[in-house]
Protein backbone atom coordinates (compact mmCIF):
# COMPACT_ATOMS: atom_id res chain seq x y z
CA UNK A 1 0.00 0.00 0.00
CA UNK A 2 1.55 3.29 -0.98
CA UNK A 3 2.22 5.83 1.62
CA UNK A 4 0.91 9.67 0.65
CA UNK A 5 3.08 11.37 -1.42
CA UNK A 6 5.78 13.71 0.25
CA UNK A 7 7.32 13.98 -3.32
CA UNK A 8 5.83 18.04 -5.15
CA UNK A 9 7.86 17.20 -8.84
CA UNK A 10 10.52 15.93 -10.41
CA UNK A 11 13.13 19.08 -9.99
CA UNK A 12 16.20 18.09 -12.06
CA UNK A 13 18.80 15.75 -13.55
CA UNK A 14 22.09 15.37 -13.74
CA UNK A 15 23.06 14.15 -16.76
CA UNK A 16 26.86 13.08 -18.19
CA UNK A 17 28.29 13.63 -21.24
CA UNK A 18 31.40 13.02 -22.80
CA UNK A 19 30.62 15.52 -25.62
CA UNK A 20 30.17 18.74 -23.43
CA UNK A 21 30.42 21.24 -25.49
CA UNK A 22 28.28 19.59 -28.31
CA UNK A 23 25.63 18.73 -25.47
CA UNK A 24 25.56 22.05 -24.73
CA UNK A 25 24.68 23.02 -28.44
CA UNK A 26 21.91 20.73 -28.27
CA UNK A 27 20.25 21.56 -25.24
CA UNK A 28 20.52 25.07 -26.01
CA UNK A 29 20.52 25.77 -29.89
CA UNK A 30 18.13 22.68 -30.32
CA UNK A 31 15.77 22.61 -27.58
CA UNK A 32 15.61 25.63 -26.32
CA UNK A 33 17.08 25.61 -22.59
CA UNK A 34 18.79 28.74 -21.29
CA UNK A 35 22.11 28.62 -19.86
CA UNK A 36 22.07 30.45 -15.98
CA UNK A 37 25.70 29.56 -14.53
CA UNK A 38 28.71 26.95 -14.16
CA UNK A 39 30.68 25.51 -11.69
CA UNK A 40 33.59 23.49 -12.63
CA UNK A 41 32.66 20.99 -15.35
CA UNK A 42 28.92 21.58 -14.79
CA UNK A 43 26.55 23.69 -16.96
CA UNK A 44 22.89 24.72 -15.06
CA UNK A 45 20.38 25.12 -17.39
CA UNK A 46 16.42 25.75 -17.03
CA UNK A 47 13.74 25.56 -19.59
CA UNK A 48 11.71 28.54 -19.62
CA UNK A 49 8.81 27.80 -17.57
CA UNK A 50 11.17 26.57 -14.57
CA UNK A 51 10.14 28.42 -10.99
CA UNK A 52 13.43 26.82 -10.11
CA UNK A 53 16.54 27.86 -11.01
CA UNK A 54 17.73 24.97 -13.52
CA UNK A 55 15.92 22.25 -14.77
CA UNK A 56 19.13 19.94 -16.11
CA UNK A 57 22.94 19.61 -14.72
CA UNK A 58 24.94 19.17 -17.94
CA UNK A 59 28.41 17.75 -16.48
CA UNK A 60 31.68 16.78 -18.68
CA UNK A 61 32.44 12.98 -17.57
CA UNK A 62 34.03 10.23 -19.70
CA UNK A 63 31.43 8.76 -20.50
CA UNK A 64 27.43 9.12 -21.25
CA UNK A 65 24.72 8.56 -18.61
CA UNK A 66 22.61 10.05 -15.19
CA UNK A 67 24.05 11.07 -12.26
CA UNK A 68 21.06 11.83 -10.15
CA UNK A 69 17.63 12.81 -10.05
CA UNK A 70 16.06 15.29 -7.99
CA UNK A 71 12.76 15.68 -6.49
CA UNK A 72 11.59 18.31 -4.29
CA UNK A 73 9.55 17.32 -1.14
CA UNK A 74 6.03 19.25 -0.19
CA UNK A 75 7.86 20.41 3.04
CA UNK A 76 10.98 19.89 5.36
CA UNK A 77 9.03 17.52 7.77
CA UNK A 78 8.30 15.53 4.57
CA UNK A 79 11.80 15.49 3.49
CA UNK A 80 12.99 14.06 7.37
CA UNK A 81 10.04 11.59 7.34
CA UNK A 82 11.44 10.45 3.43
CA UNK A 83 14.51 10.46 5.17
CA UNK A 84 13.88 7.92 7.94
CA UNK A 85 11.53 5.79 5.56
CA UNK A 86 14.87 5.18 2.93
CA UNK A 87 16.66 4.51 6.19
CA UNK A 88 14.28 2.12 7.93
CA UNK A 89 13.60 0.66 3.69
CA UNK A 90 17.67 0.01 4.12
CA UNK A 91 18.09 2.48 1.10
CA UNK A 92 19.63 5.24 2.73
CA UNK A 93 22.46 7.35 2.18
CA UNK A 94 24.13 10.41 3.17
CA UNK A 95 23.32 14.17 3.71
CA UNK A 96 24.63 16.80 1.08
CA UNK A 97 25.25 20.10 2.02
CA UNK A 98 23.69 23.33 0.30
CA UNK A 99 24.53 24.15 -3.42
CA UNK A 100 23.72 25.60 -6.73
CA UNK A 101 20.36 27.06 -5.03
CA UNK A 102 19.62 24.15 -3.27
CA UNK A 103 19.35 23.84 0.57
CA UNK A 104 20.63 20.58 2.62
CA UNK A 105 19.35 17.49 0.49
CA UNK A 106 19.45 13.79 0.90
CA UNK A 107 21.32 11.66 -1.51
CA UNK A 108 19.55 7.75 -1.29
CA UNK A 109 19.21 5.08 -3.50
CA UNK A 110 16.76 2.82 -5.87
CA UNK A 111 17.32 -0.80 -5.53
CA UNK A 112 18.70 -0.70 -8.73
CA UNK A 113 21.34 1.91 -7.49
CA UNK A 114 20.11 5.11 -9.40
CA UNK A 115 20.99 8.13 -6.69
CA UNK A 116 17.79 9.83 -5.79
CA UNK A 117 18.43 13.41 -4.26
CA UNK A 118 15.34 14.59 -2.13
CA UNK A 119 15.28 18.22 -1.04
CA UNK A 120 13.18 20.87 0.35
CA UNK A 121 14.95 24.39 0.14
CA UNK A 122 15.33 26.13 -3.27
CA UNK A 123 16.05 29.37 -4.82
CA UNK A 124 13.23 30.56 -6.85
CA UNK A 125 14.04 32.51 -10.55
CA UNK A 126 14.42 35.91 -10.84
CA UNK A 127 14.33 36.79 -14.71
CA UNK A 128 17.10 39.28 -15.65
CA UNK A 129 16.46 41.97 -17.90
CA UNK A 130 16.44 40.57 -20.99
CA UNK A 131 14.88 37.57 -20.28
CA UNK A 132 12.05 39.23 -18.07
CA UNK A 133 8.52 37.81 -19.21
CA UNK A 134 5.91 40.36 -19.44
CA UNK A 135 3.36 38.35 -17.69
CA UNK A 136 4.48 37.98 -14.01
CA UNK A 137 2.62 34.52 -13.61
CA UNK A 138 5.31 33.31 -15.78
CA UNK A 139 8.86 32.47 -14.67
CA UNK A 140 10.96 33.75 -17.86
CA UNK A 141 9.98 35.13 -21.43
CA UNK A 142 9.96 32.28 -23.99
CA UNK A 143 13.32 31.93 -25.80
CA UNK A 144 11.73 31.98 -28.98
CA UNK A 145 15.07 29.24 -29.96
CA UNK A 146 14.65 25.80 -30.85
CA UNK A 147 12.03 23.68 -30.34
CA UNK A 148 11.41 25.89 -26.73
CA UNK A 149 10.34 22.88 -24.28
CA UNK A 150 8.67 24.18 -21.50
CA UNK A 151 9.62 21.78 -18.96
CA UNK A 152 11.70 18.79 -17.72
CA UNK A 153 8.90 16.31 -17.89
CA UNK A 154 10.15 12.47 -16.98
CA UNK A 155 12.79 10.22 -16.57
CA UNK A 156 12.64 6.67 -17.57
CA UNK A 157 15.27 4.41 -15.91
CA UNK A 158 16.67 1.05 -16.75
CA UNK A 159 16.47 -1.83 -14.36
CA UNK A 160 17.71 -4.94 -14.16
CA UNK A 161 14.47 -5.64 -12.18
CA UNK A 162 11.68 -2.90 -12.41
CA UNK A 163 8.66 -4.53 -9.94
CA UNK A 164 11.47 -4.00 -6.62
CA UNK A 165 11.76 -0.34 -7.95
CA UNK A 166 8.67 0.45 -8.52
CA UNK A 167 7.91 -0.66 -5.08
CA UNK A 168 10.91 1.68 -3.67
CA UNK A 169 9.01 4.44 -5.47
CA UNK A 170 5.44 3.65 -3.87
CA UNK A 171 6.74 2.77 0.09
CA UNK A 172 9.35 4.74 0.68
CA UNK A 173 8.63 8.13 -1.84
CA UNK A 174 4.71 7.56 -2.00
CA UNK A 175 4.43 7.34 -5.65
CA UNK A 176 1.34 5.60 -7.75
CA UNK A 177 1.46 3.48 -10.43
CA UNK A 178 -0.64 4.76 -13.35
CA UNK A 179 0.36 1.92 -15.96
CA UNK A 180 2.53 -1.19 -16.27
CA UNK A 181 3.23 -3.64 -18.40
CA UNK A 182 3.64 -7.71 -16.76
CA UNK A 183 5.12 -10.29 -18.80
CA UNK A 184 3.33 -13.74 -18.96
CA UNK A 185 5.24 -15.06 -16.03
CA UNK A 186 4.24 -12.31 -13.91
CA UNK A 187 7.14 -9.94 -13.95
CA UNK A 188 6.74 -6.25 -14.04
CA UNK A 189 8.64 -5.36 -17.43
CA UNK A 190 7.41 -1.56 -17.04
CA UNK A 191 6.26 0.67 -14.59
CA UNK A 192 4.75 4.54 -14.76
CA UNK A 193 4.49 5.68 -11.76
CA UNK A 194 3.36 9.66 -10.56
CA UNK A 195 3.66 12.24 -7.85
CA UNK A 196 1.27 14.13 -8.76
CA UNK A 197 -1.95 15.00 -11.28
CA UNK A 198 0.38 14.19 -14.00
CA UNK A 199 -0.08 10.90 -15.17
CA UNK A 200 4.01 10.26 -14.81
CA UNK A 201 7.51 11.30 -13.52
CA UNK A 202 9.58 8.56 -12.88
CA UNK A 203 9.31 5.12 -15.46
CA UNK A 204 11.42 2.04 -14.88
CA UNK A 205 12.12 -0.57 -17.83
CA UNK A 206 13.36 -3.09 -17.60
CA UNK A 207 17.38 -3.64 -19.47
CA UNK A 208 17.56 -6.32 -21.01
CA UNK A 209 21.43 -6.54 -20.75
CA UNK A 210 20.70 -7.10 -17.06
CA UNK A 211 23.08 -3.83 -15.76
CA UNK A 212 21.82 -1.51 -12.69
CA UNK A 213 22.13 2.04 -12.57
CA UNK A 214 21.23 3.11 -16.42
CA UNK A 215 18.90 5.66 -18.09
CA UNK A 216 16.63 4.76 -21.13
CA UNK A 217 15.63 8.80 -21.47
CA UNK A 218 14.65 11.65 -20.49
CA UNK A 219 11.77 13.82 -21.43
CA UNK A 220 11.00 17.34 -22.17
CA UNK A 221 7.83 18.81 -22.44
CA UNK A 222 6.32 20.67 -25.01
CA UNK A 223 3.48 22.85 -25.37
CA UNK A 224 1.83 20.85 -28.77
CA UNK A 225 1.77 18.27 -31.50
CA UNK A 226 3.00 20.71 -33.95
CA UNK A 227 5.95 21.41 -31.76
CA UNK A 228 7.14 17.74 -31.78
CA UNK A 229 6.66 17.91 -35.48
CA UNK A 230 8.98 20.94 -35.88
CA UNK A 231 11.67 19.74 -33.33
CA UNK A 232 11.62 16.79 -36.35
CA UNK A 233 12.77 18.72 -38.64
CA UNK A 234 14.81 21.32 -36.36
CA UNK A 235 17.03 17.77 -35.55
CA UNK A 236 16.85 16.56 -39.44
CA UNK A 237 18.20 20.38 -40.18
CA UNK A 238 20.80 20.14 -37.61
CA UNK A 239 21.94 16.38 -38.08
CA UNK A 240 20.62 15.09 -34.46
CA UNK A 241 19.91 11.77 -34.96
CA UNK A 242 16.30 10.30 -34.86
CA UNK A 243 15.95 7.35 -33.23
CA UNK A 244 12.30 6.81 -33.41
CA UNK A 245 8.85 9.30 -33.81
CA UNK A 246 7.31 11.76 -34.03
CA UNK A 247 4.00 8.94 -33.37
CA UNK A 248 2.24 8.21 -30.47
CA UNK A 249 2.77 5.92 -27.70
CA UNK A 250 0.09 3.53 -26.84
CA UNK A 251 0.44 3.74 -23.19
CA UNK A 252 -0.01 6.79 -21.72
CA UNK A 253 -0.81 8.29 -25.48
CA UNK A 254 2.54 10.54 -25.14
CA UNK A 255 3.11 12.07 -28.71
CA UNK A 256 6.85 11.42 -28.76
CA UNK A 257 9.87 12.19 -30.76
CA UNK A 258 13.35 10.23 -29.66
CA UNK A 259 16.14 11.45 -30.51
CA UNK A 260 20.05 11.20 -29.24
CA UNK A 261 21.97 13.61 -28.10
CA UNK A 262 25.45 14.66 -28.61
CA UNK A 263 27.10 12.98 -25.66
CA UNK A 264 24.83 9.48 -26.74
CA UNK A 265 21.70 10.25 -23.87
CA UNK A 266 18.63 9.39 -25.60
CA UNK A 267 16.10 12.66 -24.95
CA UNK A 268 12.70 12.21 -25.61
CA UNK A 269 10.12 15.44 -26.64
CA UNK A 270 7.09 15.09 -25.99
CA UNK A 271 3.42 16.21 -25.61
CA UNK A 272 1.74 14.82 -22.03
CA UNK A 273 0.10 18.10 -21.41
CA UNK A 274 -3.46 17.13 -22.10
CA UNK A 275 -3.47 13.77 -19.95
CA UNK A 276 -4.03 13.98 -16.25
CA UNK A 277 -4.91 11.66 -13.49
CA UNK A 278 -7.56 12.92 -11.05
CA UNK A 279 -9.09 9.55 -9.55
CA UNK A 280 -8.14 9.48 -6.23
CA UNK A 281 -8.53 6.24 -6.59
CA UNK A 282 -7.06 5.43 -9.79
CA UNK A 283 -6.70 1.61 -10.71
CA UNK A 284 -3.41 1.02 -12.56
CA UNK A 285 -3.69 0.05 -16.22
CA UNK A 286 -2.18 -2.89 -17.13
CA UNK A 287 -0.56 -4.52 -20.62
CA UNK A 288 0.06 -8.09 -21.87
CA UNK A 289 3.05 -9.03 -23.68
CA UNK A 290 0.95 -9.66 -26.44
CA UNK A 291 -0.66 -6.27 -26.44
CA UNK A 292 2.54 -4.46 -25.79
CA UNK A 293 3.91 -6.09 -29.01
CA UNK A 294 1.01 -4.94 -30.83
CA UNK A 295 3.62 -2.02 -31.35
CA UNK A 296 2.52 2.18 -30.75
CA UNK A 297 -1.30 3.68 -31.25
CA UNK A 298 -1.01 3.65 -34.85
CA UNK A 299 0.40 0.20 -35.59
CA UNK A 300 4.08 1.42 -35.43
CA UNK A 301 6.32 -1.49 -34.27
CA UNK A 302 9.14 -0.31 -31.66
CA UNK A 303 12.72 -0.29 -33.46
CA UNK A 304 14.93 -3.00 -31.51
CA UNK A 305 17.85 0.06 -30.32
CA UNK A 306 14.21 1.09 -28.15
CA UNK A 307 14.95 -1.87 -25.89
CA UNK A 308 18.85 -2.33 -26.64
CA UNK A 309 20.35 1.55 -26.40
CA UNK A 310 20.88 2.65 -22.64
CA UNK A 311 23.70 4.78 -20.98
CA UNK A 312 26.14 4.52 -19.92
CA UNK A 313 26.62 2.03 -23.14
CA UNK A 314 27.37 -1.29 -22.12
CA UNK A 315 28.40 -4.41 -24.21
CA UNK A 316 25.58 -6.27 -25.90
CA UNK A 317 24.25 -9.48 -24.76
CA UNK A 318 21.86 -11.86 -26.66
CA UNK A 319 18.61 -11.78 -25.10
CA UNK A 320 15.07 -12.59 -25.89
CA UNK A 321 12.43 -10.60 -27.17
CA UNK A 322 9.81 -10.23 -23.95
Amino acid sequence: MAIPSRIAHLGHVELLTPEPERSLWFFTEILGLTEHSRDGDSVFLRTWDDYELYSLVLTAHETSGLRRTALRTTGQRELDELVAAAEAAGRGGRWLGPSAGLGPSYLCTDPDGHEIRLYWETEWYQAPEGLRPSLKNQAQAYPGRGVGVRRLDHVNFLAAEPGPNGEFVQDVLGGRVTEQIVNDDGSVAAQWLTFTNKSYDLVYTGDWTGSNGRLHHLAFAADTREDILRAADICLDHDVFIETGPHKHAIQQTFFLYVYEPGGNRVELCNPLTRLILAPDWRPITWTQAERAKGQAWGLKTIESFHTHGTPPVEEVPVAEA
